[in-house]
């Protein structure tokens, strides 16, 4: 994925941390939270918001 947007995306981060939390955000924005969804992401989940955000051009 990252080789495939890598001219859009700017900054990929991911956020771990104590008491449950688990947070991506791309380019600034937050695309999935465990925190406010209240259970893991599902595989590929947070791989496809990615892309959809990407190919929007939401970022």
């Amino acid at each position: 994925m990252l080789k495939k947007y890598e001219p859009e995306i700017e900054r990929l981060t991911l956020i771990p941390s104590d008491g449950g939390r688990f947070e991506v955000e791309v380019n600034g924005r937050l695309v999935y939270s465990k925190l406010k969804t209240g259970r893991h992401a599902e595989p590929g989940e947070v791989a496809e918001q990615i892309q959809t955000i990407l190919e929007k051009g939401q970022v």
